[in-house]
């Protein structure tokens, strides 16, 4: 079937047979072959070859009969090559395929998907939708075969090869149905191609009862076999491999079919989810077993390993069922995409680990120390990363099955503040960790005091925060409520303030007195851990029952041990000072004297009676004025 074209300067169809003018751009595009004749002659337009020796080129589906017409050309073609490969190879001695056999099979596998073309597969799920239209495309061909079809020249639009511009498409009905079917080409939209007229969405979901109620009703095109039965009951990719003829020489049930499989299929299938299973599961078993890497590196990267073989295995499963055991149909589409569920999933698992090797190959760098809050910040924000990694993936992989993430997401936002109300406490949590990282109040390793708990930080976390008490016991606190107390951080101390006082006994002499002063602040000033300012050695009370002399000064280093022990040499030095000056350390004492209280002294009783006549005139005058 053929079309007069002009390939010249003009580059446009002629007039078809219908009489609507194709789009000249449109033809132009699509009329790939070059014509070996000049360019002012006029050549022949073969849709039919074109669509072969063009696998990129689409079917035309600018009216219905154009989309009939394409795919009624192209199942020719593809039939044709098929019968003759699988005649050959079954009639051969050779167990495999011959490459030139695989390259014709390949033409007729590309042919297939362009006939798939005029089907509307959009309910179909990504992963299972090149063999769910293979199925599709065989089983409506078995249906044209044995009904009544009416003349191209009765179906609406031009023939095949007209690529028919925008306005003679809106010309056209908007549905054809094929008489005494309930298949329906329908005007559909198409994004970037503009009107096409594809079989609608419950058409393709009705072809497969369709094909059920007619597949035993004879041929009216005595084409032979049933293509579509022997392409889902038999192994292989469109043609049955030889190991086949040991299943065929079995028992005769082996044949036998229930939803669409041979009991032969329903038995592999089978023994391979199995299998499947078996060999991650005793994987993991036996790696229980094995000894623990003592290296963080090593671990790492023994997590990687499981996450590894459920995805191989899940692949060479998926490749088993459907290019080997050729499992079809609905089971095809279940099993398809719970594969591809697990191995998205699995993905998602492995990257999640991948970020973690990459986190402790970071740590390991030497200029992070391993016991500081930088490498507990990585570690934290390497982990949100993979999180943030592996959820992407998972949902990249929900939308090859089906599942609209992108919409879930979008919907989230009608239930966000309820989302948001609900994790408060975790997103609190969340920000008081960003802020105690932030503000550098803690580092792990640190001892500090926190209102009624004091220990070391083991481990800043992304909820809370670990902290070892002077009891060894972990307390586990939350970023937000350690972000609101008050932090008394010891180590952060770069100098530790030594002050005391001695008690010194009353009978101790001024000299004596300003010998221990004297004597302590020599040997501090001396000191090479004592800082020069401040220093002071004063005499700062006249106690109860001592005489009170208090020491203030700083100690240069930051480690309580160092200052403890430095703070020992002072007090000891300070002993030795005060008994070498002749004096000694006061003790909490009193005195109680047994006399008779005999009034003021002499002396005390004339000044009072010469200072009282003089005291009363006074008090005389304050009253009258």
């Amino acid at each position: 079937m053929s079309i007069a074209v002009w390939a010249g300067g003009a580059d446009s169809f002629a007039q078809t047979a219908t009489g609507v003018k194709p789009d000249p751009d449109l033809a132009a595009m699509r009329a790939i072959r070059k014509v070996s004749e000049p360019a002012v002659n006029r050549a022949a337009f073969d849709i039919k070859t074109y669509l072969r020796e063009n696998p990129l080129a689409p079917p035309d589906t600018s009216s219905p009969r154009a989309a009939l017409e394409s795919y009624l050309m192209l199942m020719e073609e593809a039939e044709t090559i098929w019968r003759n490969v699988r005649s050959e190879f079954q009639e051969s001695s050779n167990r495999f395929l011959t490459p030139e056999q695989e390259h014709r099979l390949a033409f007729v596998r590309a042919m297939f998907d362009k006939a798939a073309g005029i089907f509307d597969l959009s309910d179909i799920p990504d992963t299972a939708r090149k063999s769910a239209s293979l199925e599709t495309v065989l089983q409506f061909q078995e249906i044209l075969d044995r009904i009544y079809l009416p003349a191209l020249e009765d179906v609406p639009g031009a023939p095949a090869g007209s690529f028919l511009n925008s306005k003679a498409i809106g010309e056209l009905p908007e549905r054809w149905k094929l008489p005494g079917t309930d298949i329906v080409f329908e005007r559909t939209e198409m994004p970037g191609n503009g009107s096409r007229f594809l079989i609608t969405k419950s058409s393709v979901d009705g072809i497969p009862e369709d094909y059920e109620l007619i597949k035993s009703f004879p041929s009216r095109q005595d084409r032979g076999d049933d293509l579509y039965a022997y392409y889902i009951y038999t192994p292989g990719n469109l043609v049955a491999p030889k190991w086949y003829n040991l299943i065929r020489s079995g028992p005769e049930w082996l044949g036998n079919q229930v939803l669409s499989q041979a009991y032969w299929q329903w038995i592999a299938l089978v023994l391979l989810s199995a299998l499947t299973l078996a060999v991650p599961v005793l994987y993991h078993r036996w790696s229980r077993w094995r000894p623990v890497p003592l290296s963080d590196t090593r671990r790492k990267l023994r997590g990687l390993q499981i996450p590894s073989i459920v995805i191989l295995s899940v692949l060479a499963y998926r490749y088993l069922i459907e290019e080997q055991i050729n499992i079809t149909g609905e089971v095809m589409i279940a099993t398809g995409t719970i594969s591809t569920a697990i191995v998205w999933t699995a993905t998602g698992w492995l990257a999640y680990r991948i970020v973690e090797l990459i986190s402790a190959w970071v740590i390991k760098n030497p200029s992070v120390p391993t016991r500081s809050l930088d490498s507990s910040l990585l570690v934290t924000a390497f982990r949100l990363v993979g999180v943030a990694v592996a959820v992407l993936v998972i949902g990249y992989g929900a939308t090859q099955i089906g599942i609209p993430v992108y919409g879930v997401i979008a919907g989230l936002g009608v239930g966000g503040l309820a989302v948001a109300l609900a994790a408060q406490p975790t997103l609190e949590n969340l920000i008081g960790g960003i802020i105690l990282y932030a503000d550098r109040m803690v580092r792990v390793g640190e001892f500090c005091e926190f209102d009624d708990l004091s220990g070391t930080i083991e481990a800043i976390g992304i909820r809370s925060t670990r902290i070892r008490a002077l009891d060894r016991t972990v307390i586990t606190v939350a970023n937000a409520d350690l972000a609101k107390r008050k932090i008394i951080n010891y180590s952060r101390r770069d100098q530790f303030h030594l002050k005391h006082r001695i008690n010194l006994r009353y009978e101790t002499s001024e000299a004596q007195l300003n010998q221990v002063i004297d004597g302590i602040r020599s040997f501090l000033e001396t000191h090479e851990l004592v800082a020069e300012e401040p220093l002071r050695v004063r005499l700062m009370e006249l106690g109860a029952f001592s005489l009170d002399i208090e020491i203030y000064a700083y100690i240069q280093t930051s480690a309580r041990d160092t200052f403890l022990e430095v703070q020992q040499d002072i007090l000891m030095k300070i002993m030795e000072i005060v008994h070498d000056s002749g004096t000694d350390f006061a003790f909490p004492s009193s005195t109680t004297y047994l006399a008779q209280d005999s009034g003021l002294p002499a002396v005390g009783r004339e000044w009072r009676e010469e200072r009282k006549p003089a005291d009363l005139a006074s008090d005389s005058e304050r009253k009258a004025g």
